[in-house]
């Protein structure tokens, strides 16, 4: 019989591992050719808009393949809902049989998607990092800021948001952690003031404009995650000194770097992938004043690396 753990004890497993770790491990085996990672699985929903992704796949040699469904439906706060539901099957390799279920209500990818900005920071983003921008004040924009605490010795932050109640609760959400938070309804401010951006919105249209980029901004993008949305101006990373993408093959058909390639100011030769990056020094920033860019649109590497993590803290 499959175990089943609930969002409550994912949450007590987590603080046992370090999900950093895992997730730049996975990225790197997938740029090393050792993932099997099938194309994305999606459903696109409008009235109410909304999606749904299915990652699966698993590391050659290893004793699990996953299964992750993940739904965002971005009106559910009129409703009293959260954003994000979803969960996670872990299965035994070599015989199929169901191991695992984790009922983690969408948790665990918002810690993956945070990882990995993490990660990207760590390799990608400049040396002296004087403020910090976050443009998305929901669960994502939260625990990106969270993350970035264990790689980034800054904690002078602007945010970014779409209204002045969603700010507020933001502002009283990350203070108690150490951040002096300044507010803007001005994404220009936010490119104007800071060095290091995360944008983490489900935007279809640009929020950042490559003239306001400054030269030595470091931009991780999350929130494009299907061909429809588009965070930055396709002009920034025609600017962008290092263009990385979390996979070189899913980031041709969705978000920022599809954006770019489809605008024809990128071409694909351009482009580096996050696992070579780590594992080769002479692919990372190398001057404080380049402008770097990382196009994360989520890859099932990160999934498999999460649930195995947690499901092995789960059972020791």
């Amino acid at each position: 019989m499959a175990e089943i753990y609930r969002l409550d004890r994912i949450k007590e497993a987590l603080q046992r591992m370090d999900p950093i770790r895992a997730i730049e491990e996975g990225f790197v085996a997938y740029s090393q050719g050792k993932v099997v990672v099938p194309p994305v699985g999606e459903m696109i929903f409008q009235k109410p808009p909304g999606d749904v992704h299915i990652k699966y796949g698993y590391i050659l040699g290893d004793d699990y393949y996953v299964i992750k469904i993940a739904s965002g439906f971005y009106e559910n706060a009129k409703l009293g809902l959260p954003s994000n539901h979803g969960l996670m099957l872990l299965f035994k390799r070599q015989t199929g049989e169901l191991s695992s279920i984790l009922l983690d209500e969408g948790f665990l990818t918002d810690v993956r998607t945070a990882a990995a900005g993490a990660v990207a920071a760590k390799y990608l983003a400049p040396k002296n990092v004087r403020k910090i921008g976050i443009l998305g004040a929901g669960v994502q924009g939260k625990i990106q800021l969270t993350f970035l605490k264990s790689v980034v010795a800054c904690s002078d932050v602007m945010v970014w948001g779409i209204n002045q109640k969603e700010l507020d609760a933001y502002q009283e959400a990350m203070e108690p952690f150490g951040y002096a938070i300044q507010t803007t309804r001005n994404a220009s401010e936010v490119a104007s003031n800071c060095n290091l951006i995360v944008t983490a919105t489900p935007s279809q249209k640009p929020l950042l404009l490559a003239d306001d980029i400054q030269r030595g901004t470091h931009i991780t993008a999350v929130g494009s995650d299907t061909p429809e949305k588009n965070e930055l101006d396709p002009k920034i990373l025609q600017r962008a000194d290092i263009v990385v993408a979390d996979s070189v093959q899913q980031c041709l058909s969705r978000g920022e770097i599809f954006q770019a390639i489809r605008a024809g100011v990128l071409k694909k030769e351009r482009v580096r992938e996050l696992g070579k990056v780590i594992s080769q020094k002479k692919l990372q920033r190398i001057s404080e004043n380049q402008i770097t860019v990382a196009d994360l649109t989520g890859v099932a590497v990160q999934d498999i690396q999460i649930s195995k993590a947690v499901y092995e803290a789960l059972s020791s």
